[in-house]
């Protein structure tokens, strides 16, 4: 169900689909945003005035970095070792960031294209410590739609 025009969504609720496999447990999502190149186009009006006009380029592509709790779940692991085996036909995967609303629905998908991972991150081991281990995924994906 979408959100009326006037709320907003909260940004509590999210996870991480991929090859249809949804991974709800994601506690952070940093970096996700759509670049495209900027062309300058410099020229002299009919009047003569020097003027720059700006164009759009190439879409850039981009990366996302994904933050959840230490798990037994090692489906990061097993993706990363596939990109860094140079396995890229099986590393490259369709993929989104999907928000959901209060009640658990998809709200917002942003689909990523030929996504692969960069590298995983494990949190600071400390002995005594009492917070949370966390495990940093960064994706690189070639494109990302907004659905």
């Amino acid at each position: 169900m979408a959100l009326p025009d006037l709320d907003t969504s909260v940004g509590h609720s999210f996870g991480l689909e991929v090859d249809g496999v949804a991974i709800k447990q994601i506690s952070e999502v940093s970096g996700l945003k759509m670049e495209q190149d900027v062309i300058e186009l410099k020229q002299n009006t009919n009047d003569g005035k020097y003027m720059i006009k700006k164009l759009p380029g190439r879409p850039k592509a981009g990366e996302v970095t994904l933050t959840r709790g230490l798990t037994g779940d090692n489906s990061f692991e097993k993706w990363v070792k596939d990109a860094h085996f140079g396995k890229m036909a099986s590393a490259r995967k369709g993929g989104a960031i999907i928000v959901y609303d209060y009640e658990g629905n998809a709200i917002k998908r942003y689909k990523l294209t030929n996504a692969w991972p960069k590298s995983l991150e494990i949190g600071s081991l400390k002995a005594g410590d009492t917070s949370v281990l966390t495990e940093k995924l960064v994706i690189t994906y070639e494109q990302m739609e907004v659905e």
